[in-house]
């Protein structure tokens, strides 16, 4: 069994292929689990411009929000969906058609040219990014002055249930290391945006047992493990024991600490 989530502590060797690897594996069960992705989605939507002619959804999956856009600045828009993860490239040509222009590719090092793009959109991706002063810059380079970024990521408090529930004394857990809203201004305006707001707000979801809380964070591909994070069986059962300690009502809660982030070259 693995851990949950990676941490990406300086980009170590191999980081790129584990994280493409994992999210192809999962592009085929993504959008039936989704659910927490899509909800803090449609906070994103609705921070739309009102025109917008070249569009990146980055770090698209499997291309969902791709084709929304697509849709939703019909006619004339060319939109780019761009993921790390062939497989879930593969998922959204066969399901989403020929409106999206898709590719693989590393938002460190975008295939575009520069000054080309009106809008980025990026649901739940760039914390994904080890080299976030690079992803930003790439972001910077390929808008064209006016050109606004609309992105959600993952700020601290992200998952403290399920870090709670791993941790074990001496060890630390296997969470990603999601970064300070003022790590994300920081490097904004390192990378040259004129106007940089980041909003925090925290969304709970509920699930009934410990292995539908697993089943929603792997599922969506958040599952590529560092070497020596395997598990055994009593960790589980520690893990499924503490995590019975923090049911509400509801079910078993997770919390997910959003940052959306607007950029504006």
């Amino acid at each position: 069994m693995n851990s949950p989530a990676l941490r990406h502590e300086a980009a170590p060797d191999g980081w790129r292929q584990r994280v493409s690897h994992a999210f192809s594996r999962a592009a085929i069960d993504y959008e039936r689990l989704a659910t927490a992705q899509r909800v803090m989605g449609d906070a994103l939507w609705a921070r739309l411009p009102r025109e917008a002619r070249h569009i990146l959804d980055l770090g698209c999956g499997p291309g969902g929000w791709s084709q929304s856009l697509a849709e939703h600045y019909a006619p004339g828009a060319r939109v780019i969906g761009l993921d790390l993860a062939p497989g879930m490239l593969d998922v959204a040509r066969r399901d989403r058609g020929d409106g999206v222009h898709w590719i693989c590719g590393d938002a460190t090092a975008l295939p575009l040219a520069s000054a080309g793009l009106d809008l980025v959109f990026s649901n739940l991706a760039l914390q994904w990014c080890p080299d976030l002063d690079a992803a930003l810059a790439e972001l910077h380079r390929t808008l064209r002055p006016g050109g606004r970024a609309l992105i959600n990521t993952l700020g601290p408090e992200t998952l403290a249930e399920v870090g709670h529930a791993w941790q074990r004394p001496g060890r630390r857990t296997a969470l990603l290391d999601f970064r300070r809203p003022e790590h994300y201004r920081e490097a904004a305006r390192r990378a040259g945006f004129r106007r940089v707001s980041v909003d925090a707000s925290r969304s709970r979801f509920h699930y009934p047992n410990m292995t539908a809380v697993m089943a929603s964070i792997k599922g969506v591909g958040a599952q590529a493990s560092r070497p020596g994070g395997h598990l055994t069986r009593a960790d589980l059962v520690r893990a499924s024991q503490r995590y019975e300690r923090l049911r509400e009502p509801e079910g078993l809660p997770v919390t997910y600490h959003l940052l959306t982030l607007e950029l504006e070259r």
